[in-house]
């Protein structure tokens, strides 16, 4: 009998979380499902990890390619399954228990409902919960709501039925980093119901090693992605370009926070989001004004030092008068 459910894991050099996320795949209190792990030409042991797993579980099988990205990694899985649903986990994130269970009999409820997707926990290097949760739209979502930003947040937060990804295909290989986001656009185009579970399902992982040139490159994949959605969705992108930057420019000013780097990186962005669209202020106050006061309180703070040696200067020279 074929598997309800094929998960599709990606794995390059992931020897680190891998016994995690395998461990969260096989704990599911639904256990009709295959897992099919791409290694994608890792130079570590995650091939040999996987492997061991394999030896045990039946319902684990290995696959190993070339390098050649997690896109096209996650499309061999795709060719390589056999399941009624699909889902995909990044070997370094983590499912809670009953993650398949809930997404299957939410699945089953409405044959119109391509993608089910729950809320996310995020966690940080060493596992543990950063106190920070998911607040996407869970309900009546539409393509203009996946051009603004990535309501699932993580392909690992995500299970879809296989006709959508035979309708529409598999992830585009040239995006690397918006390529998830870019393929939940294409399915609500496409006219497919995509809806959320009002519970954390997925731990996804935040690494705290950011570096500046990420956020740009991630910049650039967004330009790329949207020279792609020009083709099939033009009034989409003709309409709502300047808004959606604006999003997605105060998104990386966000990220530039969160992963503590050089506070004018998050003010740059932050100013050229604003200067994209300053009406974001008015359509998400609050999230634009938290992310506003986090970047410049950033700022602000890192003068304050120097403001204080500055004032004892003054103070010191007019004692000495």
């Amino acid at each position: 009998m074929n598997p309800t459910v094929s998960v599709i894991m990606p794995a390059y050099n992931a020897s680190k979380y891998l016994h995690e996320t395998i461990t969260s795949v096989l704990s599911q209190t639904f256990d009709n499902f295959e897992l099919l792990i791409v290694d994608d030409g890792s130079t570590d042991n995650s091939a040999e990890i996987a492997h061991k797993y394999g030896n045990e579980d039946s319902r684990i099988k290995i696959f190993c390619q070339e390098n050649k990205g997690v896109s096209v990694a996650r499309n061999t899985g795709i060719s390589l399954s056999s399941g009624k649903f699909i889902a995909f986990i990044d070997a370094d994130d983590q499912w809670l228990p009953d993650k398949l269970a809930c997404h299957i009999n939410h699945l089953n409820m409405d044959e119109n409902l391509g993608i089910s997707f729950g809320k996310v926990e995020f966690i940080n290097d060493d596992s543990n919960g950063t106190g920070k949760f998911s607040n996407s739209i869970l309900n009546n979502l539409t393509p203009l709501d996946f051009y603004y930003e990535n309501p699932i947040i993580t392909p690992s937060n995500a299970v879809l039925r296989r006709d959508v990804l035979e309708q529409i295909g598999g992830f585009d290989k040239n995006l690397k980093g918006t390529e998830d986001a870019e393929l939940f656009l294409r399915a609500a185009y496409m006219g497919w119901k995509v809806e959320g579970i009002a519970r954390v399902l997925t731990r996804y992982r935040i690494s705290q090693k950011g570096v500046s040139s990420q956020l740009y490159r991630m910049e650039e994949d967004w330009n790329r992605l949207n020279k792609k959605v020009q083709i099939y969705a033009p009034n989409l992108v003709n309409e709502h370009y300047s808004q959606a930057k604006a999003m997605f420019l105060r998104y990386l000013a966000r990220q530039a926070f969160r992963l503590n780097l050089p506070s004018h990186i998050g003010i740059e962005f932050m100013n050229r989001a604003l200067y994209s669209d300053w009406k974001i202020i008015l359509r998400q106050p609050q999230r634009t004004t938290f992310t506003i006061l986090a970047v410049y309180s950033q700022y602000l703070h890192l003068l304050k030092p120097f403001n204080s040696i500055n004032s004892r200067s003054k103070v010191g020279k007019a004692s000495v008068k």
